[in-house]
């Protein structure tokens, strides 16, 4: 059997804030809450969730890695909004204003992108 995506896992300094923001924004319920993990996906048995882990590390360059979240086209802007509103930042990483994603970062910076709406994973 080949391996297979389980958990993104996020570094973070407040677990069960960073936990709640992105649970919040996904809609997803937090599946498992320890000390030093919380789990969010969107039920027990999906294939892939997030995991937040402690990590001591400030963070000091833009994200290697980053999520993508799309939405539909009438209601790109109110889901940014409402994200906004839970905590996110506008991040200004040169963009030009043309671009088709708009960069936001998370309650502890971690970057992340709304892009325009799709259909399937390369449209």
């Amino acid at each position: 059997m080949p391996l297979s995506l389980h958990h993104v896992v996020i570094d973070a300094h407040d677990l069960p804030r960073l936990a709640r923001f992105w649970s919040a924004v996904l809609d997803w319920p937090i599946l498992s809450e320890r000390e030093r993990e919380i789990v969010i996906g969107p039920d027990e048995t999906s294939p892939v969730g997030i995991c937040f882990m402690p990590s001591p590390d400030q963070k000091r360059t833009k994200n290697r890695i980053h999520l993508d979240l799309t939405t539909g086209a009438h209601d790109r802007e109110e889901e940014i909004q409402r994200i906004l509103g839970l905590g996110a930042t506008r991040v200004d990483i040169g963009q030009t204003g043309e671009e088709s994603w708009l960069v936001l970062a998370d309650p502890e910076g971690n970057e992340f992108c709304v892009v325009r709406p799709k259909q399937t994973l390369i449209s």
